[in-house]
């Protein structure tokens, strides 16, 4: 999934329902279990019959399962038994999931990674973790290039890509055409991207021209903050640099995102809401704002939202810049007894063809690349959004995403510069470099623990 939005990676397995034209995509928020408590000293876990049960440890409603995955590759491989467990929350998930690979006991064959941690786990534990690049079947080239580098561990660590990309969350902005006709902008979604490409700056001066027209209450963003996290998500490097240091305070970059983001608000552009809170779902109901920056999973959160009267009055454009919010990993720990038969089911899962087929039913969109190419992907479009076609959009944006630096400890420092500083600035009326400073504190206090 993430780097994820400040402050709401948890949002991506929130109850939301997308159509896709190419088939339902529904990200379905699901019931949760425990992990396995499987022992890996125990030998190899059988399911009767000669069977190999297989097991595979995720965090809410991971989509594998749900798209009917499991079941495709049982009936390919009688000998494999399939069974998954889920933890609701990822914050209680991957906590375990260090614990058991500490230990090196109670882990699932195959186990789930959230890209906010994915650096942790190639920095920490690659050594406990099989290299899943070496696996048959799996080919580099088929990834994004920017995917495959978060799945591998420092050369310093081996240089193992350890972890499979799942999905990613390529960013558009999504944007209410009835708001931008009333205020005299173009609504045609050609158009539209055509009013800010390839510079944030020029989004900016678009709100400026819109706020100029549009009604009272009628904002042109949701928040200053989800402009800061899609700004940041377009850089190369953020919150650490290639050594992992931690250089978010000296990076132009972050500051420059942070400072635009707040313009928003300075401005009065902002509709001044907390994103995943029930004022912002509100606001999708009330049309309270035209334009909010969305991965390719937000789409049917919106459709969610803002119901049936929203239908073909919200639309998606290309962002400025390709950004990313989201995504996951597969890992197989060298722990479990069934390893092998483990690796070559992550390969399969994570295969073009299975991500096709889970962006069809379920809307997570692919990170192999070579998935763009396969119908599921390339001719998707959206009804709901006045049938936008959606498999081009994200897939332009998922190409163009820079391979970012991520340390372990970014969503702590991208939380707080929403949470602490951009909100601030946003809700409460302090100044952009008071809302900073409040963040910097924060930050180093929570970075010192």
């Amino acid at each position: 999934m993430r780097a994820q939005s400040p402050a709401r990676a948890r949002a991506r397995r929130t109850l939301v329902t997308a159509v896709v034209t190419m088939g339902a995509a529904a990200l379905l928020l699901g019931g949760c279990a425990q992990d396995p408590e499987t022992d890996p000293k125990a030998g190899p876990s059988t399911g009767g019959k000669g069977q190999t049960t297989l097991t595979v440890g995720v965090f809410g409603a991971f989509g594998l399962q749900e798209a009917g995955l499991y079941d495709e590759y049982m009936a390919q491989n009688p000998g494999i038994r399939i069974e998954q467990t889920s933890i609701e929350r990822n914050e209680n998930y991957y906590p375990q999931l260090l614990t058991h690979l500490g230990t090196g006991s109670g882990l699932a064959d195959i186990q789930a990674v959230e890209v906010n941690n994915i650096a942790e786990i190639t920095a920490t534990q690659a050594d406990k973790l099989v290299d899943l690049g070496k696996v048959s079947g799996v080919d580099k080239a088929a990834y994004l290039p920017w995917k495959w580098a978060q799945g591998t561990a420092p050369a310093a660590k081996g240089g193992a890509t350890v972890g499979l990309g799942t999905d990613i969350g390529p960013q558009g902005i999504c944007y209410r055409k009835d708001l931008f006709e009333a205020a005299g902008l173009p609504s045609d979604r050609e158009a539209v991207g055509a009013l800010w490409a390839g510079d944030w700056g020029k989004y900016l001066e678009t709100g400026k021209a819109y706020k100029a027209k549009a009604g009272e209450g009628k904002a042109f963003v949701d928040s200053a903050s989800g402009v800061m996290a899609a700004v940041t998500g377009s850089s190369a490097q953020r919150f650490y640099d290639e050594q992992g240091k931690v250089v978010y305070k000296t990076n132009p970059a972050v500051r420059g995102a942070f400072d635009l983001a707040a313009s928003f608000a300075t401005e009065g552009l902002s509709a001044k809401l907390q994103q995943f809170t029930p004022g912002w779902d509100q606001g999708f109901a009330n049309g309270a704002f035209a334009t909010v920056s969305c991965p390719a999973w937000m789409l049917g959160y919106i459709q969610d939202k803002a119901g049936p009267a929203g239908k073909d009055k919200w639309d998606v454009a290309q962002a400025p810049k390709p950004s990313n919010w989201g995504g996951s990993f597969l890992v197989v720990p060298k722990a479990g007894k069934n390893a092998e038969a483990a690796a070559k089911l992550a390969a399969w899962l994570t295969a073009p063809e299975q991500q096709a087929k889970l962006f069809e039913k379920r809307g997570s969109f692919p990170s192999a690349s070579a998935a763009y190419k396969l119908p599921a992907v390339s001719g998707a479009k959206h009804e709901y959004f006045g049938g936008a076609p959606i498999g081009e959009i994200f897939s332009k944006a998922a190409q163009g995403v820079p391979v970012t630096v991520v340390g372990p400890k970014d969503l702590v420092i991208a939380q707080n510069l929403a949470d602490i500083g951009m909100l601030q600035v946003d809700q409460k009326g302090r100044s952009p470099q008071e809302g900073w400073e409040a963040a910097v504190k924060a930050i180093d206090n929570a970075l010192d623990q």
